[in-house]
């Protein structure tokens, strides 16, 4: 069996220029990969608040979830990836607000820094379309 790509786009303009989408869909898998806290006017949310932008990377990925046909009670797997690990709770304190009764596998990392360094928190995401019956997010 073979399923058809479908690239998820947010408008980014980075996407083209760098070569990446939002999100990838093929068949009833979906994969969302880093999100950073950024607003639709291209500027940092929540600038020195993990929390803020934590909700920020979660409200994109959920977005990105629904313009593919998915939501979030399809998430799998969620990769908290902060700046500071001493930030892990206030991330997963706004994490557990979206998946409590999903209950995800989830990764926290730290690494040295984003490429914004306002960014103090991206997330990435990985979903399975419960239920899928092999048609695409458009029908």
């Amino acid at each position: 069996m073979t399923y058809d790509r479908e690239l998820i786009s947010n408008g980014n303009p980075m996407e083209r220029v760098v070569g990446f989408s939002r999100a990838v869909r093929v068949g009833p898998f979906i994969s969302i990969g880093g999100t950073a806290p950024v607003g639709p006017d291209g500027k940092t949310v929540g600038i020195g608040d993990v929390g803020a932008q934590t909700r920020q990377c979660i409200e994109i990925i959920k977005a990105a979830l629904e313009q593919s046909g998915a939501g979030l009670q399809d998430v799998v797997r969620t990769r908290v990836i902060l700046t500071n690990i001493d930030d892990w709770k206030a991330a997963i304190d706004v994490r557990k607000e979206y998946f409590r009764d999903i209950r995800p596998v989830d990764t926290i990392m730290a690494v040295d820094r984003f490429v914004n360094p306002e960014w103090l928190v991206e997330l990435e995401a990985d979903a399975i379309i419960t239920g899928w019956n092999g048609s695409t997010a458009a029908g």
